[in-house]
């Protein structure tokens, strides 16, 4: 899960290349009867990926309940939040001129903000958080190879290069 504009899409289209079982925008209302499904024995499916995301017409907090509900009873998941800056996110919805999901009155900074808000309890409660907002293709892949191909410890390394030089006159 994560921020609409985080790269949710692109992770899952990532995974299923990677051989999971990909899901995208599952209505919360769905949740728990498709986690039972899979969860049943005699299902061949062993690794899934599901994209959830804010929609004005559902309610977040189901999902949170879910996620403990799940956590007691023993099941084995990871959440992966995708985050970016506020900048990057707004220019993401511009370039791509659809409407942020959030954005009643149509300001993605308005969507942005109130979607930081209805996530803040499952970023705090995930397990990696990712944030795309300087990652190129490439690198949004390795990491996710990382953590769930590979299954290596995360360990996140943002690298800055700044250079600069003297004239000498």
């Amino acid at each position: 899960t994560g921020m609409s504009g985080g790269g949710k899409s692109t992770a899952l289209k990532m995974l299923e290349d990677a051989g999971f079982y990909c899901v995208d925008n599952l209505p919360v209302v769905l949740l728990e009867k498709f986690v039972e499904l899979i969860s049943e024995p005699a299902n061949e499916i062993s690794k899934v990926a599901l994209g959830l995301d804010v929609r004005a017409d559902q309610s977040f907090e189901d999902i949170n309940r879910i996620v403990e509900k799940m956590k007691e009873a023993g099941m084995e998941f990871e959440i992966l939040f995708l985050d970016a800056k506020d900048q990057t996110l707004i220019r993401r919805y511009k370039e791509t001129r659809r409407n942020h999901p959030l954005a009643a009155d149509g300001r993605v900074e308005d969507g942005v903000r109130k979607e930081r808000k209805v996530l803040e309890k499952i970023r705090k409660n995930a397990d990696y958080v990712l944030d795309t907002s300087n990652l190129l293709t490439r690198e949004f892949k390795e990491e996710l190879e990382h953590i769930f191909v590979e299954n290596r410890e995360y360990n996140n390394l943002m690298v800055s290069i700044m250079s600069f030089g003297f004239k000498h006159g």
